[in-house]
């Protein structure tokens, strides 16, 4: 303890270095609080399933077009309180957050638990962790208006996991 003041001081630097990341961390896990609620990649799953979860991708418009989370909605984080208008529907369901790695995805669960939203998930370790599970992401942006999403079930489509989606283009009525 004796040598610390001169340890400081012939290291600052490295000092400075170990003081901000600690800091960082502290700082994050405060911002994810008391029912911040995290979830990993298969939890988002069983809450997207079973729970019918929104998830929303902050991530900018190239991240997004790389590969997204199937009808996840996208609004980049910069544009979310100018953009939360349509959100609202959602307020009473669960929303699950995602950005490439969970830091935006937190900042976007901040600014909708502000605004009223009940249920709000940070999927934890972003899309990278999504893909590290081996689920699957859509490439490309996927309008709804053009593309819309058509069930098949068990019977019609003779897979044996029950119900599988595909997407269709407009106007396409029959399944083939």
């Amino acid at each position: 303890m004796e040598n610390l003041p001169e340890f400081i001081a012939n290291h600052s630097l490295l000092v400075f270095a170990f003081v901000a990341i600690a800091g960082f961390l502290f700082w994050n896990l405060l911002n994810d609080g008391p029912g911040a609620g995290r979830l990993s990649p298969n939890e988002a799953v069983d809450y997207i399933n079973h729970q019918e979860a929104v998830v929303i991708d902050v991530r900018e418009n190239n991240e997004f077009e790389n590969g997204h989370i199937i009808d996840s909605i996208h609004i980049p984080l910069g544009r979310l309180k100018t953009g939360l208008k349509p959100l609202e529907v959602h307020k009473t369901k669960p929303v699950i957050i995602s950005c490439m790695s969970g830091s935006r995805s937190a900042q976007a669960c901040n600014t909708l638990r502000k605004n009223g939203f009940e249920q709000v998930f940070n999927l934890k370790g972003g899309v990278m962790a999504w893909q590290n599970a081996s689920l699957p992401l859509v490439k490309g942006k996927v309008a709804k208006e053009k593309q819309k999403r058509k069930k098949i079930s068990h019977k019609e489509s003779n897979h044996p996991g029950g119900l599988i989606y595909f997407f269709a283009p407009p106007g396409s009525s029959s399944v083939a």
